[in-house]
C-alpha cells in the first residue's frame, strides 16, 4: 500500500467535511501540520472543530483558520498569544472547550485505545468540572473525562520509513503522538521518508498501523513565537 502522496492537498482528498471534528498534534508553533493546515484553510471547509492544545499565533498554525472564519469551535488547553482568538471568543463567535493540558492528552490517548472515558482528579472544584459526572474513589472525588474521537487526525513527524513508521524530532513529539492515535485517518507531513528497514525498531516512536497518508513537506522555515535577544558583551 502506497502511503506517500504528493502534496497535502492530494493527501486530504476525500476526507475533509464541514462540521468534522480534526485532532491535530502540536505545541505552539513547535511541530504543528502547517502544510496540511493550509490545505485545509485553502479547501474552504467550514465549522470545524479542532482538539489541539492550542490554536497557535495569529496568522499561523490554526490561527490561519481563524482568520479565515473557518473553526466554529475549539478543544483547547492555552489560548493565549492569539488576538484574533480572543477577538472571536469574547464576541460569541467561537466556542471554546477548555481543557487541562494533561487531561487532553490523555483524552486523545483514550480515543486512540478505545477507552471511551477516564475519571481524573484533575480539575475537580474548579469551572472545569461544571456539568461533569463527579465520582468518589477511596474518599476523593474524579472528574469524568471523555475520549477524543476525531473524524481526522493531522500530525507532523520527523522521519517516516514507506510503511509509515514515524519518528519525532525531541520536543516536537508533544501532541502529535496521541493526536495521530485518536484519528479515524491519520494523515501525516515529515521531513524525510527513508526507505523501508532504515529505522531503527527500537526508536521507532508510532507503529505505521496509525498511519494512512502521508507528505514530505520540507522545507520549513521552523517559526517559534517569540525571539528575545540581548546585546553582545563586549570582549
Amino acid at each position: 500500500m502506497n502511503k506517500l502522496y504528493p502534496d497535502a492537498a492530494a493527501a486530504l482528498d476525500g476526507l475533509l467535511t464541514d462540521g468534522m471534528l480534526i485532532a491535530s498534534g502540536g505545541f505552539g508553533l513547535c511541530g504543528i501540520p502547517e502544510r496540511l493546515l493550509d490545505a485545509i484553510r485553502d479547501s474552504g471547509v467550514k465549522n470545524l472543530t479542532f482538539a489541539s492544545n492550542n490554536a497557535g499565533i495569529d496568522n499561523e498554525g490554526i490561527g490561519k483558520l481563524l482568520r479565515t472564519r473557518q473553526v466554529g469551535k475549539m478543544i483547547s488547553s492555552y489560548v493565549g498569544e492569539n488576538k484574533e482568538f480572543e477577538r472571536q471568543y469574547l464576541a460569541g463567535e467561537l466556542e471554546v472547550e477548555f481543557c487541562p493540558q494533561g487531561t487532553l492528552a490523555e483524552r486523545m490517548r483514550a480515543g486512540g485505545a478505545g477507552i471511551p472515558g477516564f475519571y481524573t482528579k484533575t480539575g475537580v472544584g474548579t469551572s472545569v468540572a461544571d456539568g461533569k459526572e463527579v465520582k468518589n474513589f477511596g474518599g476523593e472525588d474524579y472528574l469524568l473525562e471523555h475520549g477524543i474521537f476525531a473524524d481526522l487526525a493531522i500530525v507532523k513527524a520527523w522521519k517516516a520509513d514507506g510503511s509509515g513508521n514515524l519518528v519525532f524530532r525531541k520536543t516536537a513529539r508533544n501532541f502529535n503522538m496521541p493526536a495521530a492515535t485518536c484519528g479515524k485517518v491519520c494523515v501525516v507531513e515529515v521531513e524525510e521518508v527513508v526507505a523501508n528497514g532504515d529505522l531503527d525498531p527500537d526508536c521507532i516512536h508510532l507503529p505505521g498501523v496509525y498511519v494512512q497518508r502521508m507528505i514530505v513537506g520540507a522545507p520549513y522555515d521552523k517559526q517559534i513565537e517569540f525571539v528575545t535577544t540581548r546585546p553582545r558583551e563586549a570582549a
